[in-house]
């Protein structure tokens, strides 16, 4: 039988990717063998037909600000295993085992052995529409902040600033204005799209940028249970305890852009909805901290999003 387990462990194939904006560092488990790639079109492609040669086990690479999506989506959609995981893990992983050096084939190889340690799990990967909503979405955020920054600076402007100032503000304005109507063309145009929408805005509290931003930054939603939902977004309560203390359990890691949206969603729903109110209500009642209610709101009204999409069911408070 050990025999046999062996033979099973062998046939397991691992590979890391380390990703920069113009090179692929691969590093192929059992063997420790690297190649390096150009991040292009071309070395794409003849990465996929590589990988798709070895059959790995499980390919794993980092979150790098979205160089590694290209590659990523082409292999996924090949229907090889991906996980892209957090830079943050793959670090702690090297320091933990000693590899301290930090190069691009060293990466790879970390990346390789975390693979093989850890098997993280290989979640579907956003497809084009869902990639072009985020990057509106995303876009959409930026033009907002740009406006509030030059809305303050007009409090210390001079004349001749503060009508250039004015000109910039009309122009974000308008471009905004351009992307909620892109947004929604696009949203309200696909049957899926329009179905998830709809479902999302017949929560009180939630209004068209937080449905928005679930769908196009959780395209997760509705696939995964309530913990793995919340641990994914960030906003599940993580233990903090050793031997007789038990400490403050607390959030951690996660999508912080979901996170601010459903933060503001539920500063929201907290005064709107009656299921979230109540839920608050309760939860001051015992004492809990502002921050801790703040938070626990967030994870319900996530669970009552994740169950509607999941369950294609319109909102109902004794749902929830």
């Amino acid at each position: 039988m050990n025999e046999n387990l062996s033979a099973v462990a062998m046939e397991l194939k691992f590979v890391g990717i380390d990703v920069s904006r113009s090179a692929l560092d691969v590093c192929f488990e059992p063997g420790s063998i690297s190649e390096r790639l150009q991040n292009d079109d071309a070395g794409i492609a003849a990465l996929c037909k590589r990988l798709n040669a070895f059959a790995p086990t499980l390919i794993v690479m980092e979150a790098t600000g979205g160089f590694e999506t290209n590659a990523a989506s082409e292999l996924a959609g090949m229907g090889l295993p991906v996980a892209v995981i957090n830079p943050r893990q793959a670090r702690d992983f090297a320091k933990a085992t000693g590899e301290l050096a930090k190069t691009d084939a060293v990466d790879a190889r970390v990346l390789a052995a975390f693979a093989r340690a850890i098997r993280p799990a290989a979640r579907a990967l956003k497809d084009e529409t869902v990639r072009e909503l985020d990057a509106l979405v995303t876009r959409r955020r930026q033009l907002i902040d740009m406006r509030t920054q030059e809305t303050m600076r007009l409090t210390t402007a001079s004349k001749l600033q503060g009508k250039e100032i004015d000109k910039h503000i009309a122009w974000l304005n308008k471009r905004i204005n351009e992307i909620d109507k892109g947004l929604t063309k696009r949203l309200r145009g696909s049957d899926v799209w329009r179905t998830k929408d709809d479902l999302l805005q017949g929560i009180p509290g939630v209004a068209t940028v937080t449905s928005l931003s679930m769908l196009a930054k959780c395209p997760e939603l509705g696939a995964l249970n309530r913990r793995e939902i919340a641990k994914l977004v960030g906003i599940a309560p993580l233990a903090n305890d050793s031997g007789k203390r038990q400490g403050h359990r607390q959030i951690w890691g996660g999508r912080a852009d979901v996170r601010s949206v459903l933060y503001m969603a539920s500063l929201s729903a907290m005064r709107y909805n009656a299921i979230i109110k109540a839920f608050a209500d309760r939860l001051k009642a015992t004492g809990k901290p502002p921050k801790v209610v703040i938070v626990a709101c967030m994870r319900k009204l996530l669970t009552i999003m994740n169950a509607m999409i999941k369950n294609n069911t319109p909102w109902n408070p004794k749902m929830a």
